[in-house]
């Protein structure tokens, strides 16, 4: 079987694992979204007519197989909770997530790799022994307790002591309703509810990326072209952004896609924080409400986003090494 079919094979094999191993958790988990949004006085009959109504009375089976044969046809289903197509939720809060990712992953990407090639420049130095520590400590850091703190530097404390406006970042939401959203003064208040979000999700990636740079910068320099380079009259600037830096593309590309997924799942907790309405707020809210058709459609979409960007980073690596394209 030629490798790209053999790859697009388990991707979808992978895909409908994950689907379904979602899908039987969600549905295994204690209660259901009946007993969240039937009152408490209702009788037992509302609640079986409920259920009924919902689709869930039905066996786990058979619910899967019926979901199964909407998704199919192209539909997601109604929110239990919200009763909106599932569509036109993901719809308005695919676009939001996507903004807040794409971003966040350029900043990883850029300030992870400068850090890590800096760091790999001065390894075994006082700098870099500190930029060490403090990059473990980063990425160590759980990304919901990391919120929770840069809101508390940056929102309250900030207001308390009369920093300037600049540093004094709004905590929750994405805009101001007091600001017009046109022009000039929509962009700054945008700007400004997106800033810690952004700043724990660029902070948590390029922490962690930052370190597979280094160890990656640091082998590919003991190698023997690299002394060969320097015997040739190649200054260290050259050295390490021409010959270094080139070398260690693919491990890069490898490892901003196997980054994604890493960002992806922060993104919910920071979303969840700061009340960001995009998909990770979504998929919080359908997990508490029990709203299995919102679950299943944020998770069929975080799924095909981690391997649409594994495919990426395949096609990434065969062009940046000459030696993989066949």
């Amino acid at each position: 079987m030629p490798s790209h079919l053999r790859r697009g094979v388990e991707s979808v094999l992978l895909f409908g694992f994950v689907v379904t191993l979602t899908f039987v958790l969600a549905h295994l988990a204690p209660g259901d979204a009946a007993d969240l949004l039937i009152p408490p006085t209702a009788s037992p009959e509302d609640v079986a007519r409920l259920r009924t109504a919902l689709g869930l009375d039905a066996s786990m089976l058979a619910q899967y197989v019926r979901w199964i044969s909407q998704v199919l046809h192209g539909d997601l289903g109604v929110s239990f909770a919200l009763g909106e197509p599932v569509r036109d939720l993901l719809a308005r809060s695919l676009p939001i997530t996507l903004a807040l990712g794409a971003v966040s992953l350029t900043l990883t990407f850029v300030l992870g790799v400068s850090l890590g090639m800096w760091q790999a420049r001065h390894a075994g130095g006082w700098r870099d022994r500190i930029a060490s520590a403090a990059t473990i400590t980063v990425y160590a850091a759980p990304t919901f307790w990391l919120s929770l703190a840069l809101v508390a530097v940056f929102t309250y404390i900030a207001s308390r002591a009369g920093w300037p406006e600049a540093v004094r970042l709004p905590a929750m939401g994405w805009r101001d309703y007091r600001v017009e959203h046109a022009g000039l003064s929509g962009i700054r208040d945008l700007v400004r509810h997106a800033a810690l979000p952004v700043l724990v999700l660029t902070a948590v990636g390029a922490a962690g990326l930052s370190r597979y740079a280094r160890a990656s910068a640091i082998a590919l320099h003991r190698e023997g072209w690299v002394r060969t380079a320097r015997a040739k009259g190649a200054d260290t600037r050259q050295v390490w952004g021409r010959h270094v830096l080139a070398n260690a593309r693919p491990t890069l590309i490898v490892l901003l896609a196997l980054s994604l997924p890493g960002l992806v799942a922060g993104s919910v907790f920071v979303e969840g924080v700061f009340a960001w309405p995009g998909m990770g707020r979504l998929l919080l809210s359908s997990i508490g409400a029990r709203d299995y058709p919102v679950l299943m459609g944020a998770t069929l979409v975080y799924a095909a986003m981690v391997i649409v960007a594994n495919w990426l980073a395949d096609l990434g690596i065969a062009w940046a090494d000459p030696r993989r394209r066949s």
